[in-house]
């Protein structure tokens, strides 16, 4: 499995936990202060095999799978998103983590923001790339999301994922010009890394429907702990204006990366890497973190 990447640390290893009744699936590994990385709609643990080998230098990582994502068995209702969260506080209870950094990607995002909210004590500081839920809360988008979590496009195309990787021109048809900014350029771990999940899932269309009118502005002035806004300067999927009512609203600086799409932490892992660490750096008053150069010789 792609995203079982061995890095200077300790390589991530996969664990389950039953979580009220939900066995859910996670990895941990890396050395350092804990550092949880949550994956979005129809995403997996393998969505950040590009940026978790740069961070585990550093950090010691709990990367979970959401309910009815990759392996982890379905929810049997949510209402709303704080189920995703809870089962994410329970899983940092489970690693011993009383407090911990919280990256988000997309509906990852936005469950990051739910948990700091509901549980303000374990989360020290977060990252949102680029998060959902203020496009995503329209009425368009909400005929979007239910198009895609009914007829799972990915499911179709996983089985080909090693294909695609290593053919270029097949990377076009699977990304389209909405989730990445140049597919041809997306590594080829990238490519398994996103394509793998959606051949896994049970059902991602509970976390689809709590996400649905979903709007997170009316409490982002209750979060309390500092927080960082990335956002690839091509993303369609949910576009720029997003992240600078995000950050106004969050009163956090907004790093605007170039050359990539909505699946930044693939496109640009090294980028993204860079921005996470010296936010935490100052948040957390951490030693001199290793630059990226010399990280990715670690890792590579």
């Amino acid at each position: 499995m792609y995203y079982l990447v061995p890095t200077e640390a300790k390589s991530l290893r996969e664990r389950y936990e039953e979580v009220d009744g939900v066995r859910l699936r996670y990895f941990v590994g890396g050395e350092g202060p804990p550092l949880v990385l949550v994956h979005g709609l129809g995403g997996a643990a393998s969505n950040w095999v590009e940026l978790a080998p740069l961070l585990a230098t550093r950090f010691r990582l709990l990367v979970p799978e959401l309910a009815g994502h990759g392996r982890s068995a379905p929810l049997r209702s949510a209402r709303s998103l704080d189920a995703f969260a809870e089962q994410v506080a329970a899983l940092m209870a489970r690693e011993g983590m009383s407090s911990a950094a919280v990256v988000g990607h997309s509906l990852g995002g936005t469950i990051a923001l739910r948990l700091a909210v509901l549980r303000p004590e374990l989360v020290s500081a977060l990252v949102l790339a680029a998060p959902a839920g203020i496009t995503s809360s329209t009425s368009t988008a909400a005929n979007v999301i239910t198009m895609l979590v009914i007829s799972r496009p990915g499911r179709a195309v996983s089985p080909f994922r090693s294909v695609i990787a290593a053919r270029k021109p097949l990377r076009y048809p699977a990304f389209w010009w909405w989730q990445v900014s140049d597919p041809a350029a997306f590594s080829p771990r990238a490519v398994e890394g996103f394509l793998e999940g959606p051949g896994l899932h049970e059902d991602i269309a509970t976390a689809g429907r709590a996400l649905i009118g979903h709007d997170p502005r009316p409490y982002l002035e209750d979060v309390q702990c500092p927080v960082l806004v990335l956002w690839g300067a091509r993303d369609r999927l949910v576009p720029l204006a997003d992240g600078f009512d995000f950050a106004r609203r969050l009163r956090a600086p907004l790093l605007v990366i170039a050359d990539c799409a909505h699946l930044l932490i693939g496109e640009r892992p090294e980028a993204c890497a860079a921005a996470i660490q010296e936010c935490l750096d100052g948040v957390l008053d951490l030693d001199e973190l290793p630059g990226v150069a010399e990280v990715l010789r670690q890792v590579r």
